[in-house]
């Protein structure tokens, strides 16, 4: 058994609405159903979803602001003022940037930018930087990405005699600045329909209210790269621009984008929100968070190739350096947390400070932190000289980040963000107050509930229903990101062919897997550890991601596994190992690897007088128990509470047991077991039962009364018998001890005579000869089957004894 990491729910899909929108828009029924499924019931909402142009974008004066924006900037351009574009350091920001460059230089205006240093500065705007450009001639000031909360700066901007115009679109503060203009369509008072855009795709909506038409096509590319980055929901008008920007990605009129792209493994052909999103948006984010995102932003506003392509190897080198940095805060941040988490003590909200850790790469940190706890997490960097700490938070879908630092606003210098993600800064004598204040205002609001996570699949199917044209229909949905996932199948009842790791250091997982007849190739990614938990032809339920490999000219359909699941218990062959009790060592280092594997719930199983009872010294966590015909099995140290049977669910068989009645009661008792691993010998062939038969019965009754009429030592009749017939010595033992149960024989100081008259009587009424008929058998399957019988073997007696 495996669990899933995630709880899995299955969104509701209305056939009949499904089966009536395919018909309305003459598109395939699995496209009807997976867009009902995320809503989309309405026919022309389902037909601007898959056909929406850019002729289908809201007015830009919708936005609340924007009226008043527009004028502004054209009497600063045709008066020669000096205009500031203010922006932020992260990859939505640096896409506004760089798109406010490329439009003042369209307007032929007077322009400078300016992007806070992440680690010196921090987000948002700075009153020295408006001194600075104050004193350099500047009037105005355009700021986006950021603005919305810089009510004292902007106040100060107001005092020295200059506007500010802010585009942003992250949550508006209580109190709003005063600004000569608020563009942000999450301002309560603002009607613009749409309330999804991200920061550089308020800068664009400006583009089309100062250049209407003449906007050049090419500007969706940045408006497309920071809309993914910033992780938008690609619905409305997000998905409109970022179909068109990606489109035009692929013959890019930019050459830091073309330049970042083949940087990034990208060669040719059809670009994808994935190749922003795992490719371009964590290079251009290393510029902010190990430089300065200047250098992203001169890569994306550059005309010369060659200076683009030398900037492409810029970043790439800077993100391989972010890399190597996260994971050494992340190794070290867990050392603190896996103390905690030994000891019971891991709060619900996450947070950790280290000295002189980089500021700049602590969002990700705690993205990694929450993936492995699965709780609302901050990681902060403290400065050991000023006590400043800096920090980011992500959050769980229980947890409204930016409203619970809200409630401890008192305590912060400064913080902003979204519901799911936000910064913050304060002073280190307040780190132990903010971090019981979060807790606090998260006892009341999180329930056991949030804090399992939960994965939707959007429909049901089977492996034969993913054929290349239900794959290219799904993909008329792309492009895929927040809140319009690529679509994930559940898919039920997959039987485990191959399984082995791949990539560096075994990180992924590829599978081949089969159902009725068709089998399918399928890759994991980032859980090549799974491969130590998949039995041999394991049963597997999966959620997966469907898509198409083409390679060498072939195509055919491959699965991205997402999460999966084995529901029945799992069975893994280590028979005959050399040394049973390291090899159990090992496995179990491995396991306790897994948080389904916590102390107590291990068990191995040895005879009575086994030598693996005797000391324990090599032993590590798994309790020792013994097999008990009565009861099946018990700890081996009579002090121990056999109650704990109940607790366990791993189980390493040392030894085998002398009888079935043995094996079943164990079996009934450890009713919980998820994993059996067999370490035990093999017995030599010729020490092997058989299962009984009348012939042998019979052959062997006939040897008797010639060999013993007047009686026999039974160590010579043994001997006697093994000559004559096949049969090892131990099974004649059983026989004879068949035949003494039913009266053939008598057995009298080790000597064995022929009763001269027995009763009539069938061998089946023997309940050793019954006896022996299950032991022959449980010892074919536990010594010579294959890992699949044995399974099932082991699931009937599990299902029998429960």
């Amino acid at each position: 058994m495996l669990q899933p990491k995630y709880q899995w729910k299955t969104l509701p899909c209305d056939k009949d609405v499904a089966s009536r929108l395919a018909q309305q828009l003459d598109i395939p029924p699995i496209l009807a159903a997976l867009m009902v499924t995320r809503g989309m019931e309405d026919p022309q909402a389902a037909s601007r979803f898959l056909k929406g142009t850019m002729e289908d974008l809201h007015d830009p004066f919708l936005l609340s602001g924007m009226a008043e924006a527009v004028p502004r900037i054209r009497q600063a351009v045709d008066d020669g003022e000096r205009i500031l574009v203010y922006g932020d350091y992260d990859a939505d920001g640096v896409s506004s940037t760089s798109l406010m460059i490329h439009l003042m230089r369209h307007l032929q205006a007077d322009f400078e930018y300016y992007i806070p240093h992440r680690s010196k500065e921090g987000y948002g705007l700075h009153i020295h930087a408006l001194e600075q450009a104050r004193e350099r001639g500047v009037t105005l000031v355009v700021t986006v990405d950021t603005g919305i909360s810089a009510v004292e700066q902007i106040a100060y901007a107001s005092s020295a005699g200059m506007d500010v115009i802010v585009t942003d679109h992250h949550e508006p503060p209580a109190v709003l600045p005063a600004a000569y203009a608020l563009i942000n369509p999450k301002l309560p008072y603002c009607p613009y329909p749409f309330k999804g855009l991200a920061g550089v795709g308020v800068a664009y909506k400006l583009a089309v209210a100062l250049l209407g038409s003449e906007v050049p096509r090419e500007w969706t590319e940045l408006a497309a790269l920071g809309t993914i980055a910033d992780l938008m929901p690609l619905t409305g008008e997000n998905r409109v621009i970022v179909t068109y920007g990606l489109a035009s990605m692929m013959h890019s009129a930019f050459p830091g984008m073309t330049a970042l792209l083949r940087t990034a493994g990208w060669k040719s052909g059809e670009v994808t929100a994935t190749n922003i999103a795992f490719g371009l948006a964590p290079r251009i984010n290393a510029s902010g968070r190990m430089s300065h995102a200047s250098a992203a932003v001169e890569l994306l506003t550059t005309q010369s190739l060659e200076e683009a392509e030398r900037a492409a190897l810029d970043l790439d080198l800077m993100n391989k350096q972010r890399q190597a940095l996260v994971e050494a805060i992340v190794q070290e941040a867990m050392v603190e947390l896996e103390a905690k988490e030994a000891a019971g003590r891991l709060p619900d909200v996450i947070v950790v400070a280290g000295e002189g850790w980089n500021v700049g790469v602590v969002g990700i940190v705690a993205s990694k932190i929450l993936e492995r706890y699965y709780r609302p997490t901050l990681v902060l960097g403290i400065n050991s000289e000023t006590g400043e700490c800096k920090g980011s938070a992500r959050s769980i879908p229980g947890l409204d980040i930016y409203e619970a630092l809200t409630h401890c606003a008192d305590l912060l210098d400064h913080f902003g963000g979204h519901p799911a993600a936000a910064g913050m800064s304060l002073n280190r004598e307040s780190l132990a107050d903010f971090d019981r204040r979060l807790n606090e205002f998260a006892s009341g609001v999180l329930q056991p509930e949030h804090f399992m996570p939960v994965m939707r699949s959007d429909l049901e199917c089977s492996l034969q229903e993913i054929t290349l044209p239900v794959i290219e229909q799904m993909e008329l949905l792309a492009p895929f990101g927040m809140e319009n996932p690529c679509p994930r199948l559940l898919i039920r009842g997959v039987k485990l062919i191959e399984s082995r790791q791949m990539g560096k250091d075994g990180k992924h997982l590829r599978l081949t897997i089969s159902q009725n007849g068709k089998t399918v190739e399928a890759v994991a990614f980032g859980k090549g550890d799974l491969d130590f938990l998949l039995s041999e032809e394991a049963v597997l339920d999966i959620i997966a991601e469907a898509s198409i490999n083409e390679w060498n000219g072939s195509r055919k359909p491959q699965l991205l596994i997402q999460d999966l699941g084995v529901s029945h218990m799992q069975v893994y062959d280590y028979r005959g190992s050399r040394s049973p009790v390291v090899k159990m060592n090992e496995l179990g280092s491995n396991l306790a690897k897994w948080n389904f594997c916590g102390p107590g719930t291990a068990a191995a199983v040895a005879n009575p007088g086994s030598p693996f009872l005797k000391g324990h010294d090599d032993l590590n966590e798994p309790a020792i128990w013994v097999y008990d015909r009565r009861v099946g099995v018990s700890p081996a140290d009579s002090e121990s509470d056999p109650k704990r049977a109940e607790d366990i669910k791993t189980l390493f068989i040392l030894e085998m047991p002398e009888s079935p009645v043995e094996w079943n009661g164990m079996l009934s008792l450890f009713g919980s077991l998820e994993r059996v691993y067999l370490l035990h010998p093999k017995t030599p062939v010729q020490e092997l039962i058989e299962p009984p038969s009348r012939d042998k019965f019979k052959n062997v009754y006939a040897l008797l009364r010639s060999l013993a009429p007047e009686g026999l030592r039974e160590e010579d009749l043994i001997t006697a018998l093994k000559a004559r017939t096949s049969l090892s010595g131990r099974m004649l033992i059983l026989i004879l001890d068949v035949f003494e149960e039913l009266g053939f024989i008598a057995r009298t100081s080790g000597i064995v005579t022929v009763t001269s008259s027995p009763s009539k009587r069938e061998l089946e009424t023997s309940t050793r000869y019954r006896e022996l008929g299950r032991l022959a058998e449980m010892e074919r399957i536990l010594l010579h089957a294959q890992v699949p019988q044995i399974t099932e073997w082991m699931q009937v007696r599990t299902q029998g004894a429960s």
